[in-house]
């Protein structure tokens, strides 16, 4: 499979240089050349498929020709030992629970595979890596997880000060061992902008063979396509049309569910609900796209201004803003609005949420007050609700179960490397300080 710079569509590479090289020279974005489709007969089939069979057919149409499907096969088996059920919530509407991973949140998808594939090019070519990885919540603890004590692999995980919930900063600052945390006095923007610009300085790069765990690398959005095909299937029997609500802050996880709508999933439309950081749902409303500084909030993962797949997203539909509307529409919500949501559906299907996934309930919800149309409605289910434990109880007034492998984090002391957002301080400690 080939890929072009969203900058500069003369700019190529393969797969493998893709994954390691995250960003192309001109700081675009790695797309790819063309988009193949998956075979009729596998959707035709699909719901009898399981979640790690799905997952080899989409990786196999999608990178066959660069990997054998034995190996592929390999890679999956390696990267999955859990599964994305979806839940009954109304009659028609279903959460896509991704949550059933290792950190518990929907990153370990994208990280555990990207964990596999690297792993798999590292031992052909005998290279050691340094992953570099912005976390505005989840992804942190995801790729600690994924690539803790994987061989030639070192991670270094920038996180702002403050700004993520306790147990995501101990999933992050807790293992030690090949991976680094970097507690930054600023905001994920900041955490953001300093490893794009790692990835350009030319003398941490003659130093290092850095690589990124962010949505930024393709090797992140091919896995997390897995999961949408996996929700159609459990919802096939339903014979309705589809629409998907994706909680969105760095727009990953929506430009991945676009590469299975253009590999032939059948969704009829997906909804971009975020908290007020809405750069994406004014542009869908406008079509003007106009990011700005992002604002702290409860729902944390998604507090992103300037989020660094939207090229991507809008590059599904060739940058043509009516096209982008067609598929796409946008919401917003505060953070009394997302408590509210998280209030109706514990008191109505007793079932807890945490803010992110409110945000994407609500988001359904009005859309389908909206077009009143007759579809069956998935809204994706990023974190467990109890990465959120404090926040939870105050708004359901309710004492939650805290699952075994977040609450034997809480007494673990953290253990972190405090900076100013510079990017000299940054690149001091690269050079430097960092094994």
């Amino acid at each position: 499979m080939i890929f072009y710079s969203t900058k500069t569509a003369d700019l190529k590479a393969s797969l493998e240089e893709a994954i390691f090289n995250s960003l192309p020279p001109d700081n675009g974005l790695y797309m790819p050349e063309s988009i193949p489709t998956i075979s009729g007969e596998f959707l035709a089939n699909i719901e009898n498929k399981s979640f790690k069979e799905i997952a080899i057919e989409v990786t196999a149409t999608l990178l066959g020709s660069e990997i054998t499907r034995s190996e592929i096969e390999s890679i999956i088996d390696r990267a999955y030992d859990f599964e994305a059920p979806v839940v009954k919530i109304t009659p028609n509407d279903y959460v896509l629970e991704l949550f059933h991973g290792p950190s518990m949140a929907f990153k370990d998808f994208g990280a555990r595979f990207m964990a596999a594939i690297m792993s798999y090019f590292l031992q052909r070519s005998n290279k050691e890596i340094r992953i570099l990885v912005a976390t505005s919540g989840d992804t942190g603890g995801a790729v600690a997880q994924g690539f803790y004590k994987v061989p030639g692999i070192s991670v270094t995980i920038l996180y702002p000060s403050g700004k993520v919930s306790d147990i995501q900063e101990k999933q992050l600052t807790t293992l030690g061992h090949n991976v680094t945390a970097l507690e930054v006095d600023g905001t994920f923007d900041d955490c953001q902008r300093l490893v794009k610009e790692a990835f350009l300085d030319p003398e941490l790069s003659q130093k290092y063979n850095l690589a990124s765990a962010n949505s930024i690398n393709i090797a992140r959005l091919i896995p997390q396509s897995f999961y949408y095909f996996a929700a159609y299937a459990q919802l096939k029997k339903f014979g309705k049309p589809l629409v998907i609500s994706v909680p969105s802050g760095n727009f990953g996880n929506l430009s991945a569910g676009l590469l299975a709508y253009r590999m032939g999933l059948p969704v009829e439309h997906f909804i971009a609900a975020t908290n007020v950081n809405n750069a994406v749902p004014r542009y869908l409303e406008s079509g003007a796209y106009q990011p700005v500084a992002s604002i702290e909030t409860i729902s944390n993962a998604m507090d992103v201004g300037s989020p660094s797949n939207f090229v991507r997203l809008i590059r599904f539909f060739n940058d043509d803003w009516k096209s982008v509307t067609e598929k796409i529409s946008g919401a917003y919500y505060n953070d009394e609005q997302t408590q509210k949501a998280m209030r109706e559906v514990f008191g109505n299907a007793n079932y807890v949420m945490c803010p992110h996934t409110a945000v994407a309930y609500r988001g359904l919800q009005e859309y389908r007050k909206k077009t009143k149309g007759d579809f069956t409605g998935v809204f994706l289910s990023t974190a467990h609700p109890a990465k959120f434990i404090d926040l939870v109880e105050e708004t359901l007034g309710k004492n939650i179960e805290v699952p075994e492998r977040l609450k034997s984090l809480l007494d673990i002391e953290k253990v972190s490397i405090k900076m100013k957002p510079e990017f000299s301080e940054f690149k001091s400690l690269l050079m430097n300080e960092l094994k």
